[in-house]
């Protein structure tokens, strides 16, 4: 059996929506999105944090890409576990309520 790095991120992420299956419909969705929200927010904090720029070593063909592509998969894995996604969620479902 082969294991690549998206056969590994898709059994995270289903493992991560079995564990928030008490949430119904638009709640489900709303989490996603709040999730989603908080690994864009990580992902510029890396993008902050982690410039690799140095003079004495030079930068080889595809190092930005490569740099990207595992920034972005970082932040989608650590999104869901620093609390803004979980903050931002309880925020817009007590706006929901309060509208009602």
């Amino acid at each position: 059996m082969k294991l690549d790095a998206s056969s590994i991120y898709n059994n995270y992420q289903t493992d991560k929506i079995l564990k928030q299956s008490h949430l119904k419909g638009d709640d489900r969705k709303l989490k996603e999105q709040t999730n989603e929200f908080e690994a864009l927010i990580l992902k510029f904090f890396l993008d902050t944090s982690l410039k690799l720029d140095n003079p004495l070593y030079p930068k080889e063909a595809g190092t930005e890409i490569y740099q990207s592509m595992y920034k972005e998969s970082l932040s989608k894995q650590l999104s869901g576990s620093f609390g803004y996604s979980e903050l931002l969620f309880n925020f817009l479902k007590e706006q929901e309520v309060g509208k009602r």
